[in-house]
């Protein structure tokens, strides 16, 4: 039984921005994510709440970033976005 999934507003704020085939792939992502909350790599310090997913998508390197509450099977999508500062980004 997969988790149910809720966006936070930054998430889909950064989703609308992307283009329709890394949207696509996002989609994949979150679906695996869903699946299996335990697939994506927990960060440490200020961010220790945080999952961190990585996939590939048009030849780059995307992170999804995403928190869980295991007691309501929740998986809140945090931010999604390349590499490129997007822990620097999270923090603020």
């Amino acid at each position: 039984m997969s988790y149910e999934v809720r966006q936070t507003r930054r998430f889909s704020r950064q989703y609308k921005k992307l283009h329709d085939n890394v949207a696509a792939d996002v989609d994949v992502a979150v679906g695996a994510v869903a699946e299996n909350p335990a697939i994506g790599e927990r960060k440490k310090g200020d961010l220790a709440a945080l999952f961190v997913f990585k996939f590939r998508s048009q030849g780059q390197l995307y992170l999804l970033g995403y928190t869980v509450d295991d007691d309501v099977r929740l998986v809140y999508l945090e931010a999604i976005g390349p590499h490129e500062n997007f822990y620097r980004d999270l923090k603020h």
